[in-house]
């Protein structure tokens, strides 16, 4: 399976307000408990009350069909057998992997070691 690395800085925040969504990459999710935020660091709308700099996102290449199964697990665990703390998004077409940016070597080994191709 390949991932993509995207180039991007990413902020996750939090907001008690719905912010306008930024330019650029980004992902909204509301529930009735909280709106969080994952976007471009330096497109992140003013006014969050709490904000997590630093990530760095993988993508699965291509469009997954809803009836696979353990796409995400299977990456979620390689990442914590290599001891790394993973953010997790998924859209209608994919899922994304964000992680640390210091521990992004640390990702691309665990990852590269259980046969992930990175692009």
């Amino acid at each position: 399976m390949q991932l993509r690395l995207l180039p991007q800085n990413l902020s996750v925040a939090r907001y008690d307000i719905l912010p306008k969504p930024p330019m650029g990459f980004y992902s909204l999710s509301c529930t009735e408990d909280e709106i969080s935020l994952v976007a471009e660091t330096e497109r992140l709308p003013l006014g969050c009350t709490h904000r997590e700099d630093g990530w760095r996102a993988f993508c699965v290449v291509g469009a997954l069909d809803f009836s696979l199964v353990g796409v995400l697990s299977a990456i979620s665990t390689a990442l914590a057998e290599g001891g790394v703390p993973i953010f997790a998004l998924s859209t209608y077409n994919t899922d994304y992997i964000l992680v640390k940016e210091e521990r992004l070597a640390d990702a691309l080994g665990a990852l590269t070691k259980k046969g992930y191709i990175i692009i």
